[in-house]
């Protein structure tokens, strides 16, 4: 699943192809959505703002009307100028916002709704949503109190995925930020100190918002390739710090894997 990084890279490419210009057309070729007549809902609106939050983003159009996006697992935003071939099949279209100069296109996007302003502001499922990591002042209060609101059995790494808690965190960056702060993701949130939680929290901001400015791979060891990482999908492998053999295993309700490296997180 796409995390928090990725959508705020996407949002910064598309704010810059379509905030400012005109919109010549928009079409909705996914059946799913031929019937609700976004075209012509949307039809001599501009774009004004591109946000994103956590794993959201929201494409705000004058006069009061916002298209949310959740990409879930293989969703994409793609941007091209006129006349470049897309990297994605037509067919996996699901919407289409052209200018003059670019192509702005949502490929297998299972969420994507139009709402008004208001609606997007009162919707339950993103009024639960936490602070988001990448927000330009992260709420760490914020992150504490759900945290502390949370179930203290559940492992920390569990709990930084429920977006309710912090919003944009996902697979990767749970494993590699619980190994940066040398924490256990296994270990009881209860167990897990105020300090240890924003220790977290704070060496995968930095990351993630380099990430997010630059886009591509994530890259969390310097000096090695582009894309490498600590523990993350490391399984089998030495430790880059202690040599110990990192592990994985299914946490959670949706036995997501994590990994981490027993000496190092001990």
């Amino acid at each position: 699943m796409p995390e928090g990084d990725t959508i705020h890279h996407a949002a910064k490419r598309v704010r810059g192809a379509l905030v400012g210009s005109e919109i010549e057309s928009i079409e909705t070729p996914h059946p799913r959505h031929r019937l609700d007549r976004w075209p012509e809902r949307l039809a001599g609106r501009g774009v004004r703002s591109v946000d994103a939050h956590g794993k959201h983003l929201f494409l705000r159009f004058e006069g009061d009307l916002t298209l949310h996006s959740h990409l879930r697992m293989g969703g994409k935003w793609g941007v091209y100028r006129q006349g470049e071939r897309w990297r994605r099949a037509h067919r996996r279209a699901w919407l289409v916002i052209r200018t003059r100069s670019h192509e702005v296109v949502q490929f297998d996007g299972p969420v994507l709704e139009l709402m008004t302003e208001s609606r997007s502001r009162f919707d339950q499922r993103l009024a639960a949503l936490g602070p988001d990591i990448l927000a330009d002042e992260l709420d760490e209060g914020g992150f504490l109190r759900r945290l502390r609101e949370d179930d203290p059995t559940r492992g920390i790494g569990e709990a930084l995925l429920d977006q309710r808690n912090l919003a944009g965190i996902g697979n990767i960056w749970k494993s590699e930020s619980c190994f940066l702060a040398g924490v256990d993701p296994w270990r009881k949130t209860g167990a897990v100190s105020d300090d240890e939680a924003l220790a977290i929290v704070r060496g995968a901001r930095p990351l993630m918002q380099a990430s997010a400015e630059r886009g591509g791979h994530i890259t969390t060891f310097e000096g090695d390739r582009p894309g490498a990482t600590w523990v993350y999908e490391r399984q089998g492998l030495p430790c880059r710090r202690c040599q110990t053999i990192i592990r994985a295993r299914g946490q959670g309700d949706d036995n997501r894997t994590t990994f981490w490296c027993p000496g190092c997180q001990a």
